[in-house]
């Protein structure tokens, strides 16, 4: 089994719902949830003018190879009603591979480590509640060292 850290995310529809689904389709199809964050409203991000979002990060344990994994979860997408629209647009659900274990993948329809992570408050909040110490292959900084220096000054709030 490896270690996989996911975010969810959601803005359209019934945002908190559709979370919960996804946790459910997550754990059926592609690994059990381990641990997962708090939810966070955030900002959008790269396209400001939408609605904000409702973002979780969970850890599962998967046995499914990256390209697996990622045929996985873009299926549940799809199921949810996802369409493809603009880049970084509104979305009934986006379900991003951030992490698996410590490998580093860079293949044209898949990057691991996520590229963006360490530019996003709304991906390294609620990381650095999961897993803060965890280190990212790449930069070699742990996911409270990332937050800390991160330039993006999103509002990212917990959701009550």
């Amino acid at each position: 089994m490896t270690e996989v850290y996911l975010l969810l995310g959601s803005n359209e529809g019934m945002p908190a719902e559709n979370l919960a689904t996804a946790r459910l389709l997550v754990e059926e199809r592609a690994g059990a949830i381990v641990k997962l964050s708090s939810i966070y409203e955030t900002e959008a991000w790269g396209v400001k003018e939408q609605q904000n979002f409702l973002n979780q990060a969970i850890q599962i344990q998967t046995n499914l190879s990256p390209s697996k994994l990622l045929t996985a979860l873009k299926n549940i997408e799809k199921e949810m009603g996802r369409k493809e629209t603009t880049k970084w647009g509104p979305r009934v659900i986006d379900v991003d591979i951030l992490f698996y274990a410590n490998q580093s993948i860079d293949l044209p329809d898949l990057k691991i480590p996520h590229p963006y992570i360490q530019e996003r408050r709304f991906t390294l909040v609620p990381m650095a509640e999961i897993a803060q110490d965890f280190i990212h292959p790449t930069i070699k900084k742990t996911m409270i060292e990332l937050l800390r220096s991160c330039a993006d000054n999103s509002e990212v709030k917990l959701k009550e």
